[in-house]
């Protein structure tokens, strides 16, 4: 099998197992990974990542060429097919003669030899057609709402119900620059190690090796690479960084940590945030991090313990039930399982897997997970709350809806909390939340609130403190508890 045949192969593995239902990364890992050669790799993340980002836009030019309905087609047919249509219109390198046949070799090797004639007819129809593939145009400025959606859901390739969303709340220029953002290929974003080098000595370093980068505007400690591969360098196996994108590492510096605090990072693996937070601290007061289930638990030690921070007290802890411990902790993050809908840049297969009945979902997931973190505060302490999801049932309304149940803690802008870096205030909104937004930053959409436990109760006879509501986080804040819609442009 040639390089080319063993990516493409590779590529395949990684789409089907998505849709059995495994994530991305893990997919990327398992098929990409054992590969050694670093072009066959790229080729595995360009088709697969790409097919995802693309989808919606490639199923309706294979139905065209295929003159039949998506759903009547096989679906290892049609993974080879979305592959070969992704190869003819999006890189220009590969030669649609190409393209094809190596489809054809694909279906054949996948045990569908009965269907390369039909694939054979249909990417050759696709080539054809690649310059002008019949996607709804962007719409003019006269444009009804459907030419709005179906140049949005289709052409740009989202779910239709998401960018109705989008539609609704920032209009279509808002909406069409966030979801353009969203097709980008995200750059690689390191993270220094301050428990072991500095962002300054990192990219001086990285640079002796042919690594050129470039610090992140807003995170201190990160770094933008703009040519080489750090994980092809000596540097790579002795700590010094982690790729993490640049607005999860504002998370962290959100959490505002200071040497001799008690610290918790109670939904931590992979371990980004708590190596983070242990640089902070200066390996001076106590730090512990949980997560659910075992297989995260040791991707967390593995984590920690390649980073230097092996003496991060490490537990299982399962937030959705309860906390076992008293309120001791100066700081507990939050960083809660969410939607993903902030980071489909990353993770372009996750638009696929949501539905609108998901988010009340995991707003009253997260709602009790908050609950729960916060009899970890001590009074006076803080608890910061995070998602990577745009979407303000996640966001704002939990936040809301937590404020509503816990009299006894309040907002606090970051300022209160412990030193704001200046990058970190440049995206804080107006009432001190972390709210990155892609057409506001050119980042991923991640939001962040810091609530505070107040020293002396205000009393409040209508709730018992401590008592989070049952069911699905509403919007029950009044106007000022509430932030203006995530995602949009900014109207600072």
């Amino acid at each position: 099998m040639t390089r080319a045949n063993r990516a493409r192969a590779a590529a395949y593995d990684v789409v089907q197992a998505v849709l059995r239902g495994d994530d991305l990364p893990r997919a990327l890992a398992a098929f990409r990974d054992p590969l050694t050669d670093d072009r066959d790799r790229a080729l595995v993340t360009e088709l697969a990542s790409g097919t995802f980002r693309w989808r919606a836009a490639l199923d309706h030019v294979v139905e065209g060429a295929a003159d039949r309905p998506i759903a009547r087609i096989d679906r290892d047919v049609l993974t080879v097919l979305r592959l070969g249509a992704y190869q003819l219109l999006h890189l220009d390198r590969v030669p649609p003669a190409a393209a094809v046949n190596e489809s054809v070799r694909l279906v054949r090797r996948v045990g569908k030899a009965g269907a390369a004639g039909f694939v054979n007819a249909v990417l050759r129809r696709v080539a054809a057609s690649r310059r002008t593939p019949g996607l709804p145009p962007p719409p003019g400025g006269a444009a009804d709402r459907e030419a709005h959606l179906a140049y949005l859901s289709v052409t740009a390739s989202h779910p239709r119900w998401l960018v109705e969303r989008w539609l609704d709340r920032c209009g279509f220029p808002a909406a069409a620059d966030w979801i353009h953002f969203n097709n980008t290929t995200p750059p690689l974003t390191l993270r220094a190690n301050r428990l072991r080098t500095s962002r300054g000595e990192l990219g001086r370093q990285l640079a002796e090796h042919g690594v050129e980068t470039e610090p992140t505007r807003f995170a201190r400690d990160g770094l933008r690479v703009e040519s080489g591969n750090p994980y092809r360098t000596p540097l790579a196996g002795r700590g010094l960084f982690l790729a993490q994108d640049e607005a999860s590492q504002l998370v962290a510096e959100l959490v505002g940590a200071r040497p001799g605090e008690r610290v918790l990072d109670a939904c931590a693996a992979p371990g980004g945030k708590t190596l983070a937070i242990a640089g902070a601290m200066d390996r001076r007061g106590l730090l512990v991090a949980g997560d659910l289930r075992p297989a995260r638990v040791r991707l967390l030690r593995r984590t920690l313990a390649g980073m230097g921070a092996a003496a991060v007290g490490i537990v299982r802890l399962d937030l959705r039930r309860g906390i076992p411990f008293p309120p001791v902790f100066d700081r507990v993050l939050v960083d809660a399982p969410c939607s993903g809908l902030g980071i489909l840049r990353r993770d372009p297969e996750i638009r696929w897997r949501r539905r609108p009945a998901d988010l009340p979902r995991f707003a009253a997931e997260q709602l009790t997970m908050a609950g729960h973190a916060a009899g970890a505060v001590r009074p006076g302490g803080h608890l910061v709350y995070a998602t990577c999801s745009s979407e303000p049932e996640e966001n704002e309304d939990v936040v809301a809806a937590f404020l509503e149940a816990h009299p006894d803690f309040e907002p606090v802008h970051p300022d209160r909390a412990g030193p704001v870096s200046t990058g970190l205030r440049r995206v804080l909104d107006e009432r001190g939340r972390l709210a990155t937004r892609p057409s506001d930053h050119r980042l991923d959409a991640f939001f962040a609130a810091v609530l505070q436990r107040r020293a002396v109760l205000r009393r409040n006879p209508g709730r018992a403190p401590g008592n989070p509501r049952g069911g699905t986080a509403r919007a029950s804040a009044t106007g000022a508890e509430r932030a203006e819609p995530r995602g949009c442009a900014s109207s600072r």
